[in-house]
């Protein structure tokens, strides 16, 4: 191996009730893909490096399993796996919460399996943002967390920096979207195959789905990746990002595009996409109304970056990726 390797470090939390056949099976999961990645000597891809983080008491969680110690380093995701005791209040303490805020202000993605949605609704991360979850919690959910944007019929909500997912064996989507993130979707396919579990294809044929760098380390574009995430990127200008890290308009362009490797303009087009995506593949709204929906006023400036961006059609995608596509 590589010294020169980089190390991504997924962290995965162990919460009392947490459901430990996730924990073992995302470990599992992320060795194999660090395995597959080896044996196609991809040296300049990260190493998958795996934590475990214990909830114990009032304290924030604690690190007790590294599968390759080394110096403490920035988590890349937290992945909440799911509870099949469901969840009831006071389950998680009020430092769990602030350490999962404190990772995503720091840059990490955080994933919620099931219950683990519910984690993440708790923290208040997910106010004014689309998620979904197990279908037997959704009545409660809505009730009870009235500033999200419950789709309780979409098996997966990817919104870039928080993912989450509906069913108890999700986890194993949700870890190969980030095998995918992180080594590309060759490899997220070969391990799916290896494990012998469903993964969408279409990250190998469309090209990965939306996956902004969060992990930079500049506050003041994180900030506005965040803000963009949760809006939609629908009503944007340069002059408002720029106001909104606080930056003269053409230090926030350097800076932006030194953080993402994108121009804001390709950046917001990768978003918008990226959610256009999820609603071809999961809902039967025309393909007009979901252009407006991710903001563009003009259905064929929609269609012609849509193509642009993943080799085909929006109605084309659908009828090879959407719900129904290959039924009769």
């Amino acid at each position: 191996m590589s010294l020169q390797r980089t190390v991504a470090e997924l962290g995965v939390l162990i919460y009392p009730g947490a459901q430990m056949a996730a924990v073992h099976g995302l470990t599992d999961l992320f060795g194999v893909a660090n395995r597959i990645a080896a044996e196609h000597q991809a040296a300049q891809l990260p190493l998958l490096r795996v934590s475990h983080w214990q909830v114990t008491g009032d304290l924030p969680p604690t690190r007790v399993y590294d599968s390759h110690p080394a110096p403490e380093q920035s988590l890349v995701a937290i992945l909440i796996p799911p509870s099949i005791a469901g969840f009831t209040e006071g389950q998680a303490p009020p430092s769990l919460f602030h350490w999962l805020r404190e990772q995503h202000a720091s840059g990490a993605t955080l994933g919620g399996v099931c219950v683990g949605s519910i984690l993440l609704a708790e923290s208040g991360l997910l106010d004014g943002r689309s998620a979904t979850t197990h279908w037997t919690s959704a009545k409660g959910f809505a009730e009870r967390y009235p500033a999200i944007k419950l789709k309780a019929e979409t098996p997966i909500v990817d919104d870039g920096d928080l993912i989450t997912t509906a069913g108890l064996m999700a986890w194993s989507e949700l870890g190969l979207r980030l095998v995918d993130r992180l080594l590309g979707p060759s490899i997220a396919t070969g391990t799916a195959r290896f494990l012998v579990v469903e993964h969408s294809d279409s990250a190998s044929e469309c090209g990965s789905n939306f996956s902004p760098i969060l992990s930079h380390g500049d506050a003041a574009i994180l900030k506005v990746q965040h803000w963009l995430q949760s809006t939609g990127a629908t009503e944007v200008s340069l002059s408002v990002m720029a106001q909104r890290a606080g930056l003269e308009e053409r230090t926030f362009l350097r800076r932006f595009r030194a953080a993402t490797g994108l121009k804001p303009t390709e950046y917001c087009q990768h978003l918008r996409v990226g959610k256009a995506r999820e609603m071809l593949e999961f809902t039967n709204g025309t393909i007009d109304h979901i252009a407006w929906t991710v903001g563009y006023q003009d259905p064929s400036a929609f269609r012609a970056t849509f193509r642009k961006i993943t080799g085909l059609a929006p109605s084309d995608y659908r009828s090879r990726f959407g719900v129904g596509a290959g039924q009769s």
